[in-house]
């Protein structure tokens, strides 16, 4: 399988920085000739891009996100707003493989929800699954549901998704 990483300036600077510390510690400690040294240097640049970028790789590819369309009964619609709401916290703030929980309506449509779900694997979303505000959520709306449909979607630019999540916290 090939992998493409994409990295930054930061990151070849801090990579340049990490090979300039190491090879002022190995000629300090041993002397070896300079086809070795390079060698040896350029494995801890390909070493350390693999590693910072192993982790975020597999998060891109494991990720599971998905785009819920819920149209609710209208007599329900404030009940169902209430118990979403509750379940939609109690998920990011209990369940570490929840990255988002985040329900929405249409403006002109108010009983047309929307909700963009993102689980950091399958583990994590199988697992949230069988919480108990989850099973509340569902046994307890199960009535005020008119139509459901759940649309698995891929990322165009994963890298950003940081960003924008960052942003939120400010």
């Amino acid at each position: 399988m090939r992998v493409r990483l994409k990295i930054g300036v930061k990151e070849v600077m801090l990579i340049e920085r990490l090979a300039d510390s190491f090879t002022t510690y190995t000629q300090h400690v041993t002397p070896i000739n300079l086809k070795d040294f390079n060698i040896m240097k350029y494995f801890v640049i390909v070493l350390s891009i693999l590693l910072s970028n192993i982790s975020v790789f597999a998060q891109k590819t494991d990720m599971i996100i998905r785009i819920s369309e819920i149209e609710i009964d209208s007599k329900y619609l404030n009940e169902y707003n209430k118990i979403l709401q509750e379940e939609a916290e109690a998920s990011v703030r209990l369940e570490p493989g929840v990255i988002s929980i985040f329900p929405m309506y249409q403006k002109e449509h108010p009983n047309q929800i929307r909700i963009l779900e993102m689980y950091a694997n399958q583990t994590a979303y199988a697992a949230h699954l069988k919480t108990p505000h989850f099973q509340k959520y569902k046994t307890t709306t199960l009535k005020m549901v008119k139509s459901l449909k759940l649309i698995d979607m891929q990322a165009l630019d994963a890298d950003t998704m940081k960003e924008i999540f960052y942003k939120l916290k400010n």
